[in-house]
């Protein structure tokens, strides 16, 4: 069996995905997809890089944008539950010999930085900036009425690999995709907060962020927002849906930003606290698994991704094939 007993008692406490940290090529056209568009808040910005957040998120920020000549991701973002269980990060990595360290980050406490066994960037805070919630000034709502950062997607050469370590940090599983006749993990879901998930890998050429997924309010501010960018000359960034999928029955859409950022507008998981919660196993050939209707993903969906910065890319171990839409 492919899938690992939860762990109850991690060697740290993480609490949720808290934000991501790209690169980005004109911060310009950022703001106007970002901001403008899809209706995120700037909690910060200055000539270098802009700071954004939901609608309901109190945290300064989830969304970093930094100024950059070619486009990639910089952090993935974690949230811990105490300054003690800060250095039980430090001195966990420290153990596993994985490249860690405490560094400055602007409107973040102590952060530790740290990289995972496929070499993705991560890191950790406890206490970020505060601003008030804006959930209840509707005024202030437009484009996609982002609530908040839900998770992180990312392409993983070795999905066993990444569920393994993710595993032991906590997370636990709630669905899967295993390969036809051999079983292997093609891909895995893994939460800390109680959803379907805050961090998933999918099989691929790795690592790479395949997506984030941002929580909305409700299906109409997904058809609302198709409308907008189908009318404001951002119809082309539509990569995938409106839909539902069958793994976590989440509503999405699927969106590219100027720099091929992938975003998911994501409504409609379910509750998955319960100690003893069995995880879902989807076979990589049910045609409901992508899509509960049926309707498959792009190639690109497959294929493309956004590079971490400075960080080399494998082949994935398992070359099982995904259905595809011709």
């Amino acid at each position: 069996m492919p899938i690992r007993e939860p762990v109850f008692d991690p060697p740290f406490q993480i609490v949720r995905a808290s934000h991501i940290d790209y690169g980005a090529t004109d911060l310009g056209k950022a703001k106007a997809y970002w901001v403008d568009a899809l209706g995120y808040l700037v909690a910060d910005e200055t000539k270098e890089a802009l700071y954004l957040r939901g609608l309901e998120e109190r945290n300064h920020h989830s969304v970093v944008l930094r100024r950059s000549p070619d486009p990639h991701v910089k952090a993935l973002g974690f949230k811990l539950a105490s300054e003690e269980e800060l250095d039980k990060a430090a001195r966990f990595f420290k153990e596993r010999q994985l490249s860690h360290g405490f560094v400055e980050k602007p409107f973040q406490g102590r952060t530790l930085a740290a990289i995972d066994p496929l070499g993705m960037p991560l890191e950790f805070y406890v206490a970020m900036d505060q601003l008030p919630s804006m959930l209840q000034k509707y005024g202030a709502y437009r484009g996609a009425k982002i609530q908040r950062i839900d998770h992180i997607n990312c392409f993983t050469p070795d999905v066993q690999k990444s569920h393994d370590f993710y595993n032991e940090l906590g997370f636990r599983t709630t669905e899967y995709t295993a390969a036809e006749g051999t079983g292997e993990l093609w891909a895995v879901w893994m939460h800390r907060k109680g959803g379907v998930h805050d961090i998933a890998f999918t099989n691929g050429r790795g690592p790479r962020l395949h997506h984030i997924g941002v929580w909305v309010s409700s299906i109409t501010d997904i058809i609302h927002i198709c409308d907008v960018l189908a009318t404001t000359g951002h119809l082309k960034s539509m990569e995938r849906g409106p839909g539902r999928h069958g793994i976590s029955n989440a509503f999405f859409l699927y969106l590219r930003d100027p720099d091929g950022h992938r975003i998911e507008l994501f409504h409609s998981d379910y509750l998955t606290v319960d100690p003893d919660l069995q995880p879902i196993h989807w076979n990589l050939l049910d045609p409901t698994r992508q899509t509960l209707w049926g309707a498959p993903a792009p190639k690109s969906w497959f294929e493309e991704g956004s590079l971490f910065r400075g960080v080399a890319i494998s082949e994935p171990t398992l070359k099982a094939q995904p259905i595809i839409a011709p």
